[in-house]
């Protein structure tokens, strides 16, 4: 028997398996547990709703909506949708699996977002090891936004723009990639906005040459330099292949101009902790960028310094932009410390990496929710048992609901317009986000707002402040209550 084309086969195979099962994929995958383990309980973000019924529309539409559609207090105002692709996707996906799909959403793509992580931090480093502590770095500041939420596939695509940037140090090929992420991402989140200033640090550091201390900035090529400003004009055209228009460009900057109530109410928006373990990593992450290179002598390239600054300064405002540090940050420390950590190129052992695979497999399987559990969550997060009593009992008439609640309310009863919910691009520049906080925190005669928008009920959180007020208020007296919300009747 002939057996000279089974050798090569073999040998193929073989290298394939070690591909398959090497020690940088068993890390890939330890991440991906994480992710897992991480948001099997986190099918509680409020703003999950508005972003679902929002999908549901542009899915049954075939269009965009660009007002108010929501609320009796707001509605007809403008409002720009800028994460419409990602609330498509968000529908579409319940629409395919429900609630479980929906979590399977969320592990995927939160999954796929570490390792591509764990990628950009190996190319940094050449080193697993050290890479897979780079997207720990990232997992941990992460967290503070892991949630179903179009934010995700902005931060997915702001790996893909740094992966790329990387990949065309070698070969500028690579940067015609861009465009067509940035098409992608506009449509998806605003995220897009730090994107661009991603490759316009690129742009300037590709012409300077210089050397402060150990920053170094070193010049690309003449070619490289032409391309980079040319695939810079042409991602900004692809900006504009969007169906909202120009409002999707300027979002960004209505929301640091034009939502100043909003950021300063919302958790998310508010400086964090510096004593929480977040904060503190925080201030340690930017200490080891500037300590390691003058304990080792090793060099910090400009653009680095740019970025990583830039992330810094707006984490220590904003806690939701802490996610964006860990990743800009994670790649930069593991090239810092690869050659600290010297891998060992023998030490693969494929099958000892097969079985951890398969353990992680199987534990990323047991810990995964099922639908009895994310029904749990749900009604551990949300209003559940006073929305089946507004139904029950037929309440009608405009309705004031607490702020966290809205987003639920317009998923889980579209009949009843909201008097509030989450779009700060809403509720901020029409003044309501403010008169509702001045109501919910007894700083004006509750009355006012009662009877400015003749409110029928009240849907409110049971520890909320008015709780305690509103069966005080003449005419009114409470209905229903349980561990999470009180409905209040006229």
């Amino acid at each position: 028997m002939d057996l000279t084309g089974a050798k090569p086969s073999i040998t193929a195979l073989a290298r394939l398996a070690r591909t398959v099962f090497s020690f940088r994929a068993m890390l890939a995958l330890g991440l991906a547990l994480v992710t897992v383990c991480t948001v099997s309980n986190r099918f509680n973000d409020p703003d999950l709703w508005w972003h679902l019924k929002a999908g549901e529309i542009v899915w049954n539409t075939h269009s965009v909506p660009n007002q108010d559609l929501f609320s009796f207090t707001a509605y007809g105002q403008p409002s720009t949708e800028h994460e419409w692709l990602g609330q498509l996707s968000i529908y579409a996906t319940y629409k395919l699996g429900g609630y479980s799909g929906l979590m399977m959403w969320l592990a995927i793509l939160g999954s796929l977002l570490f390792v591509l992580v764990f990628i950009l931090c190996y190319r940094y480093s050449g080193n697993a090891l050290v890479a897979f502590m780079g997207g720990l770095c990232a997992w941990f500041f992460g967290t503070v936004g892991l949630a179903i939420r179009p934010l995700l596939l902005g931060h997915i695509c702001l790996v893909m723009e740094l992966i790329l940037l990387d990949l065309a140090a070698r070969n500028r090929r690579w940067l015609w990639l861009l465009p067509p992420l940035f098409g992608v991402w506009v449509n998806c989140h605003g995220s897009f906005f730090f994107g661009l200033g991603v490759l316009f640090v690129y742009c300037v550091c590709s012409g300077i040459d210089g050397r402060w201390g150990l920053v170094v900035a070193e010049p690309s090529d003449r070619k490289t330099r032409t391309a980079l400003a040319a695939v810079f004009g042409a991602c900004v055209i692809a900006l504009c292949l969007n169906p909202v228009g120009v409002q999707v460009l300027v979002y960004p900057l209505k929301v640091l101009g034009q939502q100043s109530t909003s950021m300063n109410a919302i958790d998310e928006w508010l400086p964090p902790d510096l004593r929480s373990s977040r904060g503190m990593a925080l201030i340690a992450a930017m200490i080891a960028v500037f300590l390691l290179p003058l304990v080792r002598r090793s060099e910090l390239r400009l653009q680095e310094l740019l970025l990583v600054s830039v992330s810094f300064g707006l984490a220590i405002q904003h806690s939701r932009m802490l996610f964006v540090f860990g990743i800009v940050v994670s790649p930069v420390l593991c090239r810092l410390l690869g050659p600290v950590l010297e891998e060992r190129r023998d030490g693969d052992h494929p099958i000892l990496n097969a079985l951890l695979m398969s353990a992680f497999l199987a534990a990323a399987i047991w810990t995964f929710p099922g639908a009895d559990r994310i029904s749990k969550q749900i009604r551990q997060a949300n209003p559940a048992g006073a929305v089946a009593y507004i139904r029950r009992a037929g309440l009608s008439g405009p309705m004031l609901n607490d702020y966290r609640f809205g987003a639920y309310l317009i998923w889980t009863m579209p009949q009843h317009k909201v008097f509030i919910d989450g779009r700060g691009d809403v509720f901020d520049p029409t003044g309501i986000l403010a008169a509702y906080g001045r109501w919910a925190t007894l700083d004006e005669d509750p009355n006012l707002l009662l009877e400015k928008y003749r409110i029928r009920f009240c849907l409110l959180s049971t520890n909320a402040p008015m709780s305690h007020v509103l069966p005080y208020l003449a005419g009114w007296r409470r209905a229903y209550s349980d561990d999470m919300a009180a409905v209040y009747v006229r």
